[in-house]
């Protein structure tokens, strides 16, 4: 058996290399000058307006990362980059760069939050009036469009006629924009902070679909959400920065709020019950560490157990092309 060696290891420790260089790409937007017309250095450094020196490093990084391909001195985005990192795309994760990016001096204290146990982030996910909320919501959303998308097609949303759901903490209000877009008829709430909706209600006006998305502003975790009022729930990525005692009564109000037959949507980052699954699923219970009072990343099990306990009788697992598993529950 052939010794180790210590590629791997040292990919690792300069992971923050990589995290740099891709959201300093994105920040200057070399993946989306790429997208319209491969070039070299010189050309990319004009086009952007960065140094020619700064975009031949930035270059390099990218190609040694797979994101960029070289061929006589000239760069082309890859399929991968084409689709993930080039602005305009629905798919775009640029913006999650950037905060990632800015996020760093959080990550460093994270053998503080290991040692207390406790938040070390700016921002927790109890505190409203956060600038990092501005930016996170709209950041993160390219991550739900798949997941949105296959509840729906499960659902069979396009032809249920004239239906209604609440969005818990909704966000950018990407759900909704999905759904809407899917069936005519329909009309979306979501309940979030204010700062929040009104991002929301700029997001989702883009898709020219804004006047059947309708907000309710208030902190989910005291907020009346109504008795049989809607056909559907929504909580996506909540749950895990719940303590499972929240979780049990966010979902116990979730019930009570759908109609009998309806259906709560559950859409996060879930382990298998041996504590296995999505590398990125496995990471971000460090995330939720030095971000959150008592989050993390739950189980299957974990998830079973309190939609159980609040009330639903029938709860199915399905996979996603992201990180995240959508979790129907009846």
């Amino acid at each position: 058996m052939a010794d180790p060696v210590p590629d791997r290891v040292m990919q690792l420790i300069t992971g923050a290399w990589a995290a740099s260089i891709v959201g300093a790409a994105a920040r200057h937007g070399i993946f989306t000058a790429l997208e319209s017309l491969p070039d070299d250095a010189s050309g990319i450094a004009s086009r952007v307006s960065i140094s020619t020196r700064g975009a031949q490093a930035l270059l390099d990084g990218l190609t040694g990362l797979g994101l960029l391909t070289l061929s006589g001195g000239t760069y082309r985005n890859t399929p991968e980059a084409s689709s993930f990192l080039v602005k305009g795309k629905p798919s775009y994760l640029g913006e999650l760069a950037e905060v990632f990016l800015d996020d760093f001096g959080t990550w460093q204290k994270l053998p503080d939050a290991a040692r207390t146990g406790l938040p070390t982030a700016p921002y927790t996910a109890d505190v409203s009036d956060n600038p990092f909320w501005h930016v996170l919501v709209t950041a993160i959303a390219p991550l739900s469009f798949p997941a949105a998308r296959i509840a729906a097609d499960r659902l069979a949303l396009a032809g249920a006629g004239a239906i209604s759901w609440l969005d818990i903490g909704g966000g950018s209000g990407v759900w909704s924009a999905v759904w809407l877009g899917i069936n005519s008829q329909a009309i979306g709430f979501q309940i979030d902070w204010p700062h929040v909706n009104a991002i929301g209600r700029k997001f989702v006006g883009k898709f020219g679909i804004g006047d059947r998305f309708k907000t309710i502003d208030g902190d989910f975790h005291s907020a009346d959400f109504g008795d049989a009022r809607y056909d559907y729930a929504i909580c996506s990525h909540i749950a895990h920065q719940e303590l499972p005692v929240d979780n049990i009564a966010l979902f116990r109000k979730c019930r009570e709020a759908v109609k009998p037959g309806g259906t709560l949507v559950v859409n996060d980052f879930v382990l298998n019950d041996d504590r296995t699954g999505h590398a990125f699923a496995l990471m971000f219970a460090s995330q939720m560490l030095v971000a959150s009072k008592g989050g993390s990343t739950y189980r299957q099990s974990d998830y079973r157990s309190w939609l159980t306990e609040a009330g639903f009788n029938s709860i199915e697992f399905f996979p996603t092309p992201t990180p995240a598993t959508v979790v129907l529950a009846k």
